[in-house]
């Protein structure tokens, strides 16, 4: 090839890439242009200005994700199937005595109003509740009743594994299933779908008459229709209507089936409750919201039966298909109201704005707020990011109790004043706030508030208190890496 022949093409090269980079740098700045014009819309400040970050410094990669991550959509037959059965619910629930004038304090009075009008779910009193701390024993007690079923049962559960622990639950439903029961069981797909043994499950399932199904299966071919890490939280077990379980407690043995976890000693520690009365008829509702919207198959839900003494007590649904984030503005309506004493319980405290400065006034104005957190997280960028927020907390006088390593405190729950006391799925974090299904029962009374203290003054006791002059002392990529994910879990 001789030299005009070379040059020749070098300059069709350069012409090309000249012509590439134009168009790069126009595309780049239309990218950005059209980005400040949309991402900040309907969106809170953080998430906008997170978004906005990452398109301005990647403009193409930034598309991509926002396009996949960058709204909670449920799809449109998902959506109209979940509508259709929260206006279900609402008509079933607005049949019985839906008070809210149940709970003396003024100002709680108002917050099971908005309770009931985010979630639809009424106050109902003549309520036991039984705390359950021990994994084992909790686990114990729920085959238990699934044993002594007489008509149905309903399981539902973010992860769900076949293990040496968990083996006589399922035995217990099929066997439920085979004396002529009608049992159902929900699991969420991903949340399932990573622990070992999955494959095996679903043949296990297929062999027995268990009606079940995975919530939120993904597909490829469908996949513009919906976020694809929307997940469901929940856990709860409703056995013929009369006892149910909710809390934090996954169906799976406490060191989730990793040997890792095996060979450190890590396991998890939970606390669910058993319910039984009214509010055993929401959880029921709320199951059968989860199944109509995976299957399109209806289930019969009984209303309420109307009692009267016990705990006063309200489950309140969230996820994606509420979108007024029904979790945090509960739970900041408690917050804010607390005067004397707030203890809160949260694997993974993540808050946004509106929560943080609501926590963090609280302690200002001399309520005695403590937060119990794992020392080691389990979670890589979701402990950087929680721990991001830590100096702000001790700043404010915030209590952060750490419970040691190597065990994990997974348990979701929080009491304010001698008034309420909360429990459920839902951690205090953007991805619960926005992204998972969760249902929290808010438990409204002292005797209750005094139980679940008896649990949080257990985990003090073997937790140690950390220090604002010792976490300042924390190396500065510790630091680093803390900014970096706490810009990052705003990308919801």
């Amino acid at each position: 090839m001789d030299l005009h022949r070379i040059a020749e093409l070098l300059g069709v090269a350069q012409a090309y890439a000249t012509t590439w980079a134009v168009f790069s740098f126009f595309a780049t700045l239309l990218i950005s242009i059209i980005a400040l014009g949309t991402i900040p819309g309907n969106r809170k400040p953080s998430t906008g200005v997170a978004w906005l970050l990452l398109v301005l410094l990647a403009p193409w990669f930034g598309l991509v994700a926002f396009w996949t991550f960058g709204n909670s959509r449920l799809g449109r037959v998902r959506a109209e199937r979940q509508n259709a059965a929260h206006g279900a619910i609402k008509r079933r629930f607005h049949e019985v005595d839906a008070s809210n004038d149940l709970v003396d304090d003024p100002l709680m009075s108002t917050i099971t109003r908005l309770a009931h009008d985010l979630g639809a779910m009424p106050i109902k009193s003549g309520n036991q509740v039984q705390l359950l701390p021990d994994y084992q024993a909790t686990m114990d007690r729920m085959v238990a009743e699934i044993r002594g079923s007489q008509s149905y049962v309903h399981a539902e559960f973010y992860i769900a594994a076949r293990d040496e622990m968990t083996q006589p639950f399922f035995d217990a439903m099929a066997e439920a299933a085979a004396r002529g029961g009608d049992v159902y069981f929900l699991f969420d797909f991903l949340g399932s779908r990573r622990i070992n043994g999955y494959k095996k499950m679903i043949a296990w399932l297929k062999q027995t008459d268990i009606h079940f199904a995975p919530m939120l299966p993904l597909s490829f071919r469908k996949r513009r229709f919906r976020r694809p890490d929307l997940r469901n939280h929940r856990k709860l077990l409703v056995v013929d209507g009369e006892a149910g379980f909710m809390g934090s407690m996954n169906l799976t043995e406490p060191g989730y089936n990793k040997p890792k976890n095996h060979k450190l000693g890590r396991e998890w520690v939970e606390l669910m409750c058993r319910v039984t009365g009214p509010v055993v008829s929401a959880l029921d509702a709320v199951f059968a919201s989860d199944w109509y919207t995976e299957t399109a198959v209806p289930l019969d839900v009984p209303p309420p039966k109307p009692t009267a003494g016990g705990v006063l007590a309200q489950l309140l649904p969230s996820g994606p298909g509420f979108v007024a984030e029904n979790n945090l503005r509960v739970f900041a309506s408690l917050i804010a109201a607390a005067e004397t004493r707030l203890s809160i319980t949260s694997p993974y405290f993540v808050p946004d704005e509106s929560l943080l400065y609501t926590l963090t006034t609280a302690a200002m104005r001399g309520v005695d707020v403590e937060l119990f957190v794992s020392e080691t997280s389990d979670q890589f960028a979701v402990g950087h990011a929680q721990a991001s927020y830590y100096r702000s907390l001790l700043e404010a006088g915030v209590k952060i109790w750490m419970y040691p390593d190597p065990l994990i405190l997974h348990s979701k729950h929080f009491t304010v004043d001698n008034k309420a006391a909360v429990i459920g799925s839902s951690n205090m974090d953007m991805r619960s706030f926005s992204l998972n299904y969760e249902i929290s029962l808010i438990m409204y009374g002292s005797d209750i508030v005094e139980d679940m203290r008896t649990i949080e003054d257990a985990y003090r006791a073997i937790s140690r208190q950390l220090t604002l002059e010792e976490w300042e002392s924390r190396s500065a990529g510790k630091k680093y890496l803390d900014n970096v994910f706490r810009l990052t879990s705003a990308l919801q």
